[in-house]
């Protein structure tokens, strides 16, 4: 497929799911996550040149975790430095993942996603964006239904990662990409030349996700090629029929 025919493909893709789910707004004050790996870094983007077209709002937040050292340092630098590239402000905060953990005794991950969240929708609050957007993609959607299925669930649970979901008072949190999987973010970002981060600690199988990332989800791979679009398919009904009612009786947002 020839590049103008493959940005043509994803972007239609990604502008058709944000008007089936009402995501973005005319008057919508956007807060984008951004850590400056790849999938938030197209986030930012994608979103920078929607704000242009709709007329909504745009800032860039960076919620710096403490744990990475002089990596970390180097994230929320690429951050401010996408900010700049693309013309909007950009906030950010930092927070006490490791010393959360050891209060709370829960694991990185959890304390992480608890504070990440808490500090976004205070971020949020204050600049006052009715909307945080984040870069899940249709590949998180997947290996977040079989984690589900690996720790036992209820059918609720199913639906997996939902494209809409209240954050905090008038904050929503939407996830415009959850459409496109990981290859599709990676192509996305060496076609309109944008340079993102990587994290080590991903390629790690001592965190349970990234061990159903590297090793399940391959491995499943060999058998259906299409696993990842099939568990995001399951998501997608599960939660038509269970988390949300079908859109034709949703009422305007």
């Amino acid at each position: 497929m020839r590049r103008k025919e493959f940005a043509a493909r994803v972007w239609s893709k990604l502008q058709a799911f944000v008007r089936a789910e009402g995501l973005l707004r005319p008057r919508d004050r956007i807060l984008a996550a951004v850590s400056g790996g790849p999938d938030s870094v197209c986030l930012a983007h994608f979103l920078s040149v929607e704000a242009r077209r709709k007329g909504f709002d745009l800032r860039l937040a960076h919620i710096h975790h403490g744990l990475r050292g002089r990596d970390a340092d180097a994230d929320a630098r690429s951050v401010e430095a996408l900010g700049r590239k693309l013309g909007w402000p950009v906030v950010s905060r930092k927070v006490d993942v490791a010393g959360r953990a050891r209060k709370r005794r829960k694991g990185v991950e959890d304390a992480a996603r608890e504070l990440r969240y808490r500090a976004l929708a205070r971020l949020a609050a204050a600049a006052g964006c009715n909307k945080v957007a984040t870069g899940h993609q249709l590949d998180d959607q997947a290996e977040t239904v079989l984690l589900h299925l690996l720790r036992g669930t209820r059918l609720r649970a199913l639906a997996g990662i939902p494209p809409r979901r209240p954050l905090a008072p008038a904050v929503e949190l939407i996830r415009p990409l959850l459409p496109i999987t990981r290859r599709e973010v990676l192509l996305y970002l060496r076609l309109h030349g944008l340079k993102h981060r990587l994290d080590l600690s991903n390629r790690s199988t001592g965190f349970t996700r990234n061990w159903v990332r590297l090793k399940v989800i391959p491995l499943l791979e060999r058998r259906n090629p299409r696993i990842r679009e099939h568990l995001s398919g399951i998501a997608e009904q599960a939660r038509r029929q269970i988390w949300y009612p079908p859109p034709s009786t949703r009422r305007a947002r």
